[in-house]
């Protein structure tokens, strides 16, 4: 059985934006977007919500950078070869390859595609990943707290679910950042 891995960037004080939707403090820079592209190696299936799909839809394209580094274009190469299910009510289609779009989130729907996958999947975009944290299907959790406090925004963890986690994994890199993985307990 494949696991579901919920993984984000967040502030110090929680959040993966800011109160105007800013969320420029969390770029990874080389030594942490490689330890990312690490990470993703086993994900086989993206689950996104619509404003994160239309953020990360840049990598669709991003081979194409004349200054892209070595770290950005690998993690270009995983992306666009995995799998994405976009669960949104308003987007009309998906724009990039390998993607389809669903307009509700079905918890059993998703227990099956992680008991017949091969490969992990990601569920990404904190509304999104709410559903998946009160189903009960979240196997592990991945942050990168970044040394910065936003003061709100939009919470990387939801409201009114209790998460009892297991540390399995930490890790510190030179600009501050913190990694945390989590199993589910």
């Amino acid at each position: 059985m494949a696991r579901l891995i919920c993984t984000g960037i967040m502030s110090l004080d929680g959040y993966v934006n800011d109160e105007q939707g800013n969320f420029d403090w969390s770029a990874p820079d080389e030594e942490v977007h490689s330890f990312v592209n690490d990470l993703e190696r086993p994900v086989g299936t993206y689950l996104y919500g619509r404003r994160l799909y239309e953020v990360m839809r840049f990598w669709e394209d991003a081979h194409t950078l004349p200054d892209a580094s070595p770290v950005a274009l690998d993690y270009a190469q995983l992306w666009q070869a995995a799998e994405k299910i976009v669960y949104s009510t308003t987007l009309e289609a998906a724009t990039t390859a390998r993607t389809r779009v669903e307009r509700t989130f079905d918890p059993k729907a998703v227990q099956a595609m992680k008991d017949t996958a091969d490969r992990d999947l990601s569920i990404g975009g904190p509304h999104l990943a709410a559903h998946a944290f009160r189903a009960g299907l979240v196997d592990e959790v991945q942050l990168f707290i970044s040394p910065v406090a936003v003061g709100g925004g939009t919470r990387f963890l939801p409201s009114g679910v209790r998460l009892d986690l297991k540390l399995a994994e930490q890790q510190r890199f030179a600009n501050g950042v913190i990694y945390l993985r989590y199993h589910a307990a």
